[in-house]
């Protein structure tokens, strides 16, 4: 090889390098900005959160009052001064990410649309849609039934030994991580959608792991609950319904796949 081929091959390599990097900084500048706009999008949610934080407490506090056999077993106490002002911090700033969630959602998704084939932007933009809204439906579903019963169990089962003495951070804790955990859960069949629309998932590999499935459900449901049979159920039953679901879903992905996959296979023919 002489020496201007040589030459030659290493401006080419040196090029490409080049582009590598710029590719790389221009991801990372892209990164940069969406995260810039999200947690734009979070203070400003924070900022109108803190403005009702008196009320989020009082909506949090609801599914307590409703299972309380008597009102003055609901009232909340502080350890400290300090106690109530960052538990409000906590609660205002969960909400803020409740509801700048649509934003954030958004910006994830201008992210990585560029870096998907069509069929995969497809998916996308109903997973992101689907999934807030499975999200609050798990979190719903929490807030209107398991939390009353749940607490409801709690109070019934320790009024015959004593009156309780709720901290109100570990009560928000508590519920804040009920709330949380259901909604993640509710994202089963949305994720399922997904990754079976890509072809990651079939209802072949569901099926086979089914006993699993059921076996980490109470085992999720007895570490995110309460230790008290009722709230784990109603964790654990839901989640086996919703792997159920799941099935379903990925067996109506992956069939309408297949057959589009045997139809152009028959058009090359």
């Amino acid at each position: 090889m002489s020496t201007d081929e040589k030459q030659t091959f290493s401006r080419e390599e040196v090029q490409g390098l080049q582009d590598l990097r710029m590719g790389f900084l221009e991801h990372l500048g892209e990164l940069r900005r969406r995260l810039i706009i999200s947690i734009i999008a979070v203070v400003a949610a924070f900022a109108v959160s803190w403005i009702f934080v008196e009320e989020i407490f009082l909506f949090l506090q609801q599914p307590l009052i409703i299972a309380a056999p008597q009102e003055h077993m609901a009232a909340l106490h502080q350890a400290d001064m300090a106690e109530v002002f960052f538990t409000a911090l906590k609660a205002a700033l969960l909400a803020a990410v409740f509801l700048a969630s649509p934003v954030i959602l958004f910006q994830i998704w201008k992210f990585i649309a560029p870096g998907l084939y069509p069929n995969e932007k497809k998916a996308v933009l109903p997973f992101m849609f689907m999934g807030t809204v499975c999200f609050f439906v798990g979190a719903a579903f929490c807030y209107y039934m398991v939390i009353p019963l749940g607490y409801g169990f709690l109070f019934d089962f320790s009024e015959s030994f004593a009156d309780p003495v709720l901290m109100i951070q570990d009560y928000f804790a508590l519920t804040t991580k009920l709330l949380l955990a259901f909604g993640i859960v509710f994202e089963l069949p949305v994720a399922t959608y997904f990754l079976s629309a890509i072809g990651l998932v079939t209802h072949r590999m569901l099926i086979k792991q089914w006993r699993i499935a059921v076996v980490v459900a109470f085992i999720l449901a007895a570490i995110l609950t309460p230790p008290d049979v009722i709230t784990q159920a109603l964790l654990a039953g839901p989640m086996i319904l919703l792997y159920a679901i799941s099935i379903g879903i990925a067996y109506l992905q992956t069939t309408r796949r297949e057959r589009e996959r045997e139809a152009a296979e028959e058009q090359e023919i």
